[in-house]
This record gives structure tokens, C-alpha cells and sequence, in this order.
């Protein structure tokens, strides 16, 4: 008896039960990348864009109108200078073989100051002496030459050829003598010149060059050529110069008292005067340079010290108008003009806020800046697009 075989037809594999579609296995790593971006892009807005330092360009915002008005009279800041004030130079290219002053000399006028190397001058000036000496010899040789040729001349004893080249002779070693002199003046003059001497008396103020370096004329100088080798001043000649709010200067005259005062020393006044009131304007400041001479001579007042005058005004003179508003003035380059007015970009702390300002008149490349600034702020000049509040800068060393 035979068994059936089993039957295997119900036995079936079924795919698309058992394995996962792809299709869905492309969507589900699409989503995770889309996560991924989206992760990506919020860490750039919110953490790195943030952190970000931009490299700008500033510009510190000035308040013109120096000089204020008060009971006592018209005050106004400045600085101590030198009327007489030189930085004495080289008239000769060369190497400084020696210097003889040093910070505080007093020098008098014609003074030495320092030498060049003039080895190969003193040289020049030795042969263009020698040459003259020659010359003038030969030139006594032929006066007396012409004068036996004059002498038989009266006796016949010689042609009048032979006079007329005795006076030829004569006449050129004279020409040649007066040539020789020339060079010889002109060598000693270039040995002068090698010789850097005082142009006035006064102190030496400060040393621009030293022993060994090579110094030059102002108009030849370069790379490390030096240009000047002292600077020096007659501190006989100190006066204060100050910029004076052009509103007050029609109260300020040739001569008229002043008071001085010296940031270094502030429980100490000094007496002085008008010497001049400079007859131009700075239009960009709007005030005008006064000159005060110090009646008061004292050895602690010394070149650019910071300086207060007070200018003494006439006590019975009519009171004058009320002082104008403080003008501020900011570079034109720093305004953003948009839609919502005029703003500029501050920089404090290393961060740029915006400032909303009420912009007035244009001088030149200011503008003037009636309300939102005070003066000494630090402004961006030429903001990028896209600047935000908060933003992290580095301001860019200025090219000098």
C-alpha cells in the first residue's frame, strides 16, 4: 500500500509581509537629515552668527565750541608752546661723527651742535688751497715778466708781440687766481656745513639723532635716514595757544589780561596777555585760535603742558547773549538713513548698539548732531549691512 505524498502547495513565502518597503526607509532618513539642517541652521542664528567679531572702522565724535562764558570772564583750554621752535638739521648728507648736547642743553646762537664725517671735505679744502697758492705764484711770476717787457719795450729792446703776451699772461693767472678762490671758499663752506650749529639760543628739547647714524637735509631724507638731529625751543618765548568759541571771540582784543593755569600745577596761576587773535576761523570747530603770551616767567612751565586761560573781562560791559548750544559733529560716512530717520552705530564694550539722531547742518564731511549724541562716543563709519544690536566688532587699526 503506497502513502500519499504531503502536499506543499499551502507551503508559500511571502515577501511583501516579511521585509520592511523601501520606500519607507527613504522617508524616515529623509526626515533625519531635515532634522539635522534645521538643528544646524538654528545653532548658526542662535550661537555661532551671535559670536561672530566684525572688523569695523570708528570715529570718535567731536563737541566744537571751546571756551565757556562765566562772572569772571571767558575761560577756554589749550596748550604751552614755543614761539621759537626749530628742529635743526643737516644742510649736508653724512654720517654723524659726533654730538655735543643732550635733553635740557642751553645753546647759544652759532653754537656747535654736533659734526658730520669730513674727511674727504677737509681733503677738497686742502687741494683747492694748494691751487690757489699755485696760481697766485704764477700770477706774481707774470706782473713781473710784464714789468721787464714794459721796461724794454722803452727801449726797443722787444717787440710789441712780446708785451701783449706778457698783459695776456698776466690777465688770465688773474682770472685763474679768482677761480681758485672760488673753490676755495666753496670747500670751506661745504666744511661749515658739517658743522651743525645752533640757529638761535635756547634748550635742547629732544634728541632725534645719534652718533653714527646717517643724517640728511629734510628734503633728502628716507627709509633710515635721519632728518632732523635736536629739537630745540627759546623758552623765553612760552605762550599758551587756545581755540576760543567763535561766539565769545568779539569780547577777547589784542593785549586784554588773561589768567593762566596749568594742569600740572592747578593751586598756581600766572599772569598773562593777548598777544594775537589768529584772523581766520576753524570751520570745522567753529572757534579761533588765541595766542596768550606768559607775563609770569617760572622754570615749571615747560612746552606742551595742558593749560586753562581765563580771559579777564570789563565788569561794566553790557551783558552778552546767552551761550549757544554745545554743537555736536559726527562724521557723515557713520549716518544710516532708512525709512525710520537717521540713526549711527555705537561701539561700547566691544558691541554695537543703534542710536537714533536729529541730524542739523552739514559742514564739509561732519554733520551736526542737534539731539542723540554728546560728543566722545565712538561711531562705526561706513556700518555693514546687517548690523545688529548686540553685535560683537573689533575695530580696525587706523592707517597712519
Amino acid at each position: 500500500m503506497t502513502a500519499n505524498p504531503p502536499d506543499l502547495s499551502s507551503l508559500r513565502i511571502r515577501r511583501d509581509d516579511d521585509a520592511p518597503s523601501g520606500g519607507g526607509a527613504r522617508r524616515v532618513l529623509l526626515a533625519v537629515l531635515l532634522v539635522v539642517v534645521i538643528g544646524a541652521a538654528l545653532a548658526w542664528f542662535f550661537v555661532i552668527a551671535p559670536g561672530r567679531t566684525i572688523t569695523v572702522r570708528t570715529a570718535t565724535v567731536s563737541a566744537t565750541g571751546g571756551g565757556s562764558l562765566s562772572s569772571e570772564g571767558i575761560s577756554a583750554n589749550g596748550y604751552v608752546v614755543a614761539r621759537t621752535r626749530a628742529s635743526v638739521s643737516a644742510k649736508v648728507l653724512g654720517r654723524l661723527a659726533s654730538l655735543h648736547v643732550h635733553e635740557g642743553s642751553h645753546l647759544r646762537k652759532g653754537e656747535v651742535i654736533a659734526t658730520i664725517e669730513s674727511d674727504d671735505i677737509q681733503a677738497q679744502l686742502g687741494a683747492a688751497r694748494a691751487a690757489e697758492g699755485e696760481v697766485k705764484v704764477q700770477l706774481e711770476q707774470a706782473k713781473r715778466d710784464l714789468t721787464r717787457a714794459l721796461e724794454l719795450r722803452k727801449s726797443n729792446l722787444n717787440s710789441d708781440l712780446d708785451l701783449e703776451n706778457a698783459q695776456t699772461r698776466s690777465e688770465v693767472l688773474q682770472a685763474q687766481l679768482a677761480s681758485a678762490r672760488a673753490r676755495t671758499q666753496l670747500a670751506a663752506a661745504n666744511l661749515e656745513n658739517a658743522m651743525i650749529r645752533a640757529p638761535f639760543d635756547g634748550t635742547v628739547l629732544r634728541k632725534d639723532a645719534e652718533v653714527g647714524e646717517i643724517v640728511a637735509p629734510s628734503s633728502a631724507g628716507g627709509g633710515l635716514t635721519r632728518t632732523a638731529i635736536v629739537t630745540m625751543a627759546d623758552l623765553g618765548t612760552l605762550e599758551v595757544e587756545v581755540d576760543v568759541n567763535e561766539a565769545y571771540i568779539a569780547r577777547i582784543g589784542d593785549a586784554q589780561p588773561a589768567r593762566i593755569t596749568l594742569d600740572a600745577y592747578p593751586d598756581t596761576s600766572f599772569a598773562g596777555r593777548v598777544r594775537q587773535v589768529v584772523p581766520t576761523a576753524d570751520r570745522q570747530k567753529a572757534t579761533v585760535q588765541v595766542k596768550v603770551s606768559i607775563l609770569d616767567r617760572d622754570p615749571r612751565i615747560l612746552p606742551e603742558m595742558g593749560a586753562k586761560v581765563l580771559f579777564v573781562t570789563d565788569p561794566h560791559a553790557a551783558p552778552s547773549a546767552a551761550a549757544p548750544p554745545r554743537r555736536v559733529l559726527v562724521p557723515s560716512a557713520a549716518i544710516v538713513q532708512n525709512e525710520a530717520g537717521a540713526r549711527v552705530w555705537l561701539v561700547e564694550d566691544g558691541k554695537v548698539v543703534s542710536r537714533p539722531v536729529d541730524l542739523g547742518a552739514s559742514r564739509d564731511d561732519q554733520v551736526e548732531v542737534r539731539k542723540g549724541l554728546d560728543g566722545g562716543e565712538s561711531v562705526v563709519l561706513q556700518p555693514p549691512a546687517g548690523l545688529k544690536d548686540g553685535a560683537r566688532v573689533r575695530v580696525a587699526a587706523s592707517k597712519e
